[in-house]
């Protein structure tokens, strides 16, 4: 490998080598991508939260998974088609349960003003977010809030669209960044070829693509490498047996369990 691997700090942490990340917060326990998952998340000592990053009409970075608020909200429509007052009025927890009526649609700044120097975050950006231009793009705005909620070094960003990668190498080269696998893109190179070409320090995928040819090629280069979506603790035992630097799961607590009875 042609340069050092670059995690961020875990301001909790288990004390060994793998990393319990929860996935869209506790979203098992909580609705997905919102403060009551996020917290919840940092009470269950996990020690990272992921969140999915889009962007707003009036160019805001809002945390939002899909790429219409229709599953989670009272309302219909592209995340970019609404401002962020707009979105603001939504109801974004009552599809969950009614526990959660009120819950207020977050922003970045938001969700950052409360993790630092309590958890890690894993900033996924959303492919429809993402342009071809760098300057004031999603990216750059997104470095700039973490850069004001001070906390660069416990971050890392990740992404399905490669020009993210890019984007980051140019704007921050030494902001911790992870390739999230994605076919079409990937242009049947290896993982390890893939984090070479884009200069990432990790290598994230799915359970079911996790094959053992890749585990040699990423265990042989000392590639970390995060493993998602798992909710099944003998599916956990596997994945964690297999090397894995970290598991995405919407039971932090339960991937929590099983790796200190390990």
């Amino acid at each position: 490998m042609s340069q050092e691997s670059n995690l961020p700090e875990l301001p909790v942490t288990n004390n060994d080598s793998f990393v319990v990340i929860a996935h869209r917060g506790a979203s098992f326990y909580a609705p997905e991508n919102t403060h009551s998952a996020f917290k919840l998340a940092i009470e269950m000592k996990a020690e990272m939260i992921e969140l999915d990053l889009s962007i707003t009409k009036d160019g805001v970075p809002v945390v939002i998974h899909d790429e219409t608020v229709d599953r989670t909200t009272s309302a219909s429509g592209n995340v970019g088609g609404f401002t962020l007052e707009e979105l603001k009025k939504l109801e974004t927890g009552s599809w969950f349960s009614n526990d959660f009526r009120g819950e207020p649609f977050p922003t970045l700044a938001e969700v950052l003003a409360y993790t630092k120097d309590k958890i890690a975050v894993n900033i996924e950006i959303k492919t429809e977010a993402v342009s071809s231009e760098i300057n004031n793009g999603i990216v750059e705005k997104a470095l700039r809030i973490v850069k004001e909620a001070g906390v660069e070094n416990q971050v890392i960003f990740s992404s399905f669209d490669y020009r993210v990668m890019e984007h980051l190498e140019k704007l921050n080269p030494d902001m911790p960044k992870a390739i999230l696998y994605e076919k079409r893109q990937s242009e049947n190179l290896s993982p390890s070829e893939l984090v070479e070409k884009y200069k990432v320090d990790a290598f994230n995928c799915s359970y079911r693509q996790l094959s053992d040819s890749w585990i040699e090629d990423l265990s042989s280069n000392n590639i970390p490498f995060f493993i998602y979506t798992v909710n099944d603790e003998e599916t956990m035992k596997s994945i964690i047996a297999k090397g894995a630097t970290g598991i995405f799961s919407d039971k932090p607590d339960i991937l929590k369990q099983v790796v200190e009875n390990l």
